[in-house]
């Protein structure tokens, strides 16, 4: 489980293909002296495994299976992109986003990337089978960021960026026609499973 906090960012040095799936490397000098293997830790919002970790050189390595390159944007990644991170929640530690599971729903597209005074406008596609998942002031996880939903059309999503969260994630290096990995609030998917059960 994770909380959309994203803690830091990594710069891709590498995406290797291997077969269907591929090796993903980057450098992480924050995070890299502080797992261990087999953690758990949300790239861009996807849960993935740590498969190796080089300390001095300050690198970590996942790998990807087909499904995770065909169902997310991972495979989009090149050399020298940015990437949010966030490891595994910790029982007792606060709990300041909404519940993620790093278990991408969908990629969306930024419409909209645009500066309104020292705040940002991103407005994604919205999937018309994913409609009715997100409400005006709901949470969404967007490249696994805890966002809340300003606006809300049968097309689109608007959140409203501050700062701070700019200066904290890959967003500083945004723009429009990107894809994004975006996860769906839990308990709306839970809501909708069990309606469409009873009917």
């Amino acid at each position: 489980m994770f909380t959309g906090l994203v803690e830091s960012t990594a710069s891709v040095l590498s995406l290797e293909e291997k077969g269907q799936s591929a090796r993903l490397l980057l450098h992480s000098p924050t995070l890299a002296p502080q797992v261990a293997l087999g953690d758990s830790i949300a790239i861009n919002g996807c849960c993935l495994t740590v498969a190796a970790i080089d300390i001095p050189a300050a690198t970590l390595a996942f790998d990807l299976l087909a499904q995770t390159l065909r169902v997310t944007s991972l495979g989009d990644l090149a050399p020298g992109s940015l990437v949010n991170l966030e490891r595994a929640m910790q029982i007792g530690d606060r709990f300041g986003g909404h519940f993620v599971q790093g278990h991408v729903d969908a990629t969306v597209t930024v419409l909209d990337w645009s500066r309104h005074g020292q705040d940002h406008q991103l407005t994604v596609s919205l999937p018309p089978e994913h409609r009715g998942l997100v409400i005006p002031k709901g949470s969404v996880c967007l490249d696994g960021i805890s966002l809340t939903a300003a606006e809300v059309t049968p097309d689109s999503i608007t959140c409203w960026i501050i700062p701070h969260t700019i200066e904290m994630t890959h967003l500083k290096s945004m723009s429009p026609g990107r894809r994004l990995n975006i996860e769906f609030d839990m308990l709306g998917k839970y809501v909708q499973n069990l309606l469409a059960a009873r009917s």
